[in-house]
């Protein structure tokens, strides 16, 4: 099942290598999870946390990466993932695992790992969306 409007921004949750590399490329595929499943993983704002806390806990190398949902197209498809939640993947043009393209992004925002939780201005609201 899909959703039928996405918002207007998803968020990719990149290592500071992933990040780099793709500032130098212009383009990603993500790491070894997107590789295995022929998708590149997003989540939604609200979802960030809960993806940093299930998969990243201690990990101060982080970027949130806001995207562009409209220069996704019908590359980004959302998919029941846990039983309960439905999130963003992006595929490519027919779920053909293109690259996300660095043009996609609006904003990068380091994000720190303190008293056992993550915060950056994407996450605690510092940034609005324009």
């Amino acid at each position: 099942m899909t959703k039928t409007t996405p918002p207007a921004f998803v968020y990719r949750i990149s290592t500071a290598d992933e990040w780099a590399e793709f500032q130098r490329t212009g383009a990603t595929l993500g790491g070894d999870l997107d590789s295995s499943t022929g998708c590149i993983h997003l989540s939604d704002l609200n979802q960030v946390k809960m993806t940093l806390k299930n998969f990243f806990l201690g990990r101060n190398d982080l970027y949130l990466l806001q995207i562009d949902t409209f220069k996704l197209a019908d590359g980004l498809i959302y998919e029941l993932s846990d039983g309960d939640n439905y999130f963003p993947h992006f595929y490519g043009p027919g779920r053909s695992f293109a690259p996300l393209q660095l043009d996609t992004v609006v904003k990068a925002d380091k994000i720190e790992f303190a008293d056992n939780d993550f915060t950056c201005g994407l996450l605690d609201g510092s940034y609005l969306p324009s």
